[in-house]
């Protein structure tokens, strides 16, 4: 029903769709940092298509793109230690689902992909960082992830998040 594949060209638009109607569901909820999802999607989208630095997708089986996460295996959030850094790890940055496909938990599953693909090319972490305490929770109790420890940098609050992969789990696609 759902498959992951890079991020092309021809997907910038769904994804400014994508990342405008999550802040839209961010507004409505009261959440914090709509108005920087919103001013940002056209950025965001046209970073996620680019090939030197290019996002994963979830797609429907209908062609529809509902998700879209970063993959990196250097961590961009501050606060891992030299060791951890050291250790082979997937790092997701910058998860962005469509609300409308809650039910679904396209994020979850898109953490799941990163799980195989970590096993698949030979990391033993996939880790993540976020600074709101709900997707702390979501992470941690929905995803799996444990909560390494909490960082400040000025006025943020940085959340390091890292789930072990136990070792093959089946293909990344």
């Amino acid at each position: 029903m759902f498959s992951v594949r890079l991020a092309r060209p021809d997907d910038e638009l769904a994804l400014v769709s994508l990342i405008e109607d999550r802040a839209a569901w961010m507004r409505e909820r009261g959440l914090e940092d709509w108005e920087g999802w919103l001013s940002s999607a056209p950025m965001m989208a046209a970073r996620a298509v680019r090939p030197r630095s290019p996002a994963w997708v979830l797609e429907h089986a209908r062609g529809r793109v509902v998700g879209c996460t970063t993959v990196s295996d250097r961590p961009l959030d501050e606060g891992w230690s030299s060791a951890e850094r050291d250790e082979p790890a997937l790092y997701l940055n910058t998860t962005v689902t469509d609300p409308a496909w809650r039910q679904h938990r396209p994020g979850a599953l898109l953490a799941a992909w990163a799980v195989r693909r970590a096993a698949a090319t030979g990391r033993t972490w996939v880790r993540r960082g976020c600074t709101s305490e709900g997707l702390l929770r979501y992470y941690r109790d929905g995803q799996g992830f444990d909560l390494v420890r909490t960082v400040r940098s000025g006025g943020t609050m940085t959340h390091l998040l890292a789930r072990h992969v136990a070792g093959p789990v089946g293909p990344t696609d």
